[in-house]
């Protein structure tokens, strides 16, 4: 038998919290989980953007004892929560004696306790610069801390490939259990949104902006995303051992591809939609129908056209089913085509895109509206990168 992985427990730390019902709430109703940015140490441009779809207060005591996480980056703690609640829905309670393997996804790491480690640089001198600031501030911190609070002493691997990079940790994590390499796969993604990191992005003009400030994927006046932060964790394994000790198999990984871009620069996107057209559509061609596209579209001019013309290249003169758009309302970053995909994949009603108003005559996708569709049998997630990376990966009823 061909050794399958499948996902068998998910959980998030977002702006809608920690609880899965709450995210289902917010995606369909459609509306960015948005809150005002501290803006009072004066890094934001005056007309810049107010709003980011920040965690909040979220209280994880019941996954991560506060002792614990005072000695952690916010990445950290919210991997870590996000980490134990997957394995407390797949009704994995003992870890020993399995080859568990991490595979995590960030962007910008831990960016609050790198500027506080630059700012004891500058202000103090190199001799007063503190070891625990440092050992939070390198990208790998989040998936490292997994690691030591799981007991997982298998591969750790932490991807930085942007916008991409949580399904690419998804295809390597299920590749690690295809392979025989790991019985349990903790994969996911975690960012965290500062005040500095956000007036960047703003100043750079990669946030939304305008008097409602709110993101608008595909659309024709789209203006930018809404940065976010959390994290989305999910647990696989092979789908025989999963049934083997009684667990329920939420999403098979039927195909996984990624790709590259040589027309992007370093910080945006390119035109080379016609390659990862014909890519995508290689994997699509293998995989099967479609009844659902995940999109990372996230309201970006250049990023957004992008995602567009791949999809229509890799569809060809063929409608595309339903496209779906989680960073509408959960932002960018911290693995919002993650939590999409699996909320999609259980049925799960997305509403109408508030930020959406008028069609682009150029991209002809239109998000998906919120009539009623019946669940879908698999579906095809979507992320395109900054940069150049690229990936996707399509997830089916198990």
């Amino acid at each position: 038998m061909t050794r399958r992985a499948v996902v068998t427990g998910w959980g998030a730390v977002g702006p809608h919290g920690s609880g899965a019902d709450a995210l289902a709430r917010a995606f369909a109703e459609g509306k960015p989980l948005a809150r005002a940015i501290d803006r009072s140490e004066g890094f934001h441009d005056d007309a810049g953007s107010r709003l980011a779809a920040s965690v909040g207060n979220t209280d994880l005591a019941a996954w991560l004892p506060p002792a614990q996480a005072r000695r952690l980056g916010k990445p950290s703690r919210w991997a870590v929560a996000a980490s134990r609640i997957a394995l407390e829905e797949a009704g994995i309670r003992d870890l020993s004696g399995r080859r568990v393997a991490v595979f995590l996804a960030t962007a910008f790491g831990a960016v609050l306790f790198t500027e506080k480690l630059v700012r004891q640089l500058l202000d103090e001198g190199p001799e007063a610069a503190q070891p625990f600031y440092f050992s939070e501030c390198v990208a790998n911190a989040a998936a490292g801390q997994v690691a030591i609070a799981l007991g997982a002493y298998g591969a750790n691997v932490t991807v930085t490939q942007r916008e991409a990079g949580p399904l690419i940790a998804l295809a390597q994590g299920a590749h690690e259990i295809v392979e025989g390499r790991a019985d349990v796969a903790v994969v996911g993604s975690a960012d965290e949104m500062t005040p500095l990191l956000h007036a960047i992005l703003d100043r750079y003009r990669a946030t939304c902006r305008g008097e409602e400030e709110s993101p608008r994927p595909f659309d024709r006046d789209r203006d930018g995303m809404l940065a976010g932060e959390g994290a989305t964790m999910l647990v696989l394994e092979r789908e025989s051992d999963a049934i083997r000790r009684g667990g329920r198999p939420l999403a098979r990984i039927a195909a996984a591809a990624s790709g590259f871009d040589p027309t992007a620069t370093m910080s945006d996107w390119g035109d080379g939609s016609a390659g990862l057209g014909r890519r995508l559509s290689v994997m699509l061609e293998r995989a099967g129908s479609i009844d659902a596209v995940v999109s990372g579209a996230s309201g970006t001019r250049r990023g957004d056209r992008l995602e567009a013309l791949v999809l229509r290249t890799a569809w060809g003169s063929e409608p595309l089913p339903p496209v779906l758009v989680p960073k509408a309302v959960v932002g960018e970053y911290a693995g919002g085509v993650l939590s999409g995909s699996i909320l999609a994949l259980a049925g799960a009603a997305f509403g109408p895109v508030t930020g959406f108003r008028t069609r682009d005559p150029e991209l002809l996708i239109e998000p998906y509206d919120g009539s009623p569709r019946p669940r879908p049998e698999r579906i095809v997630a979507s992320s395109l990168a900054a940069g150049g990376a690229a990936a996707w990966a399509v997830l089916e009823r198990a």
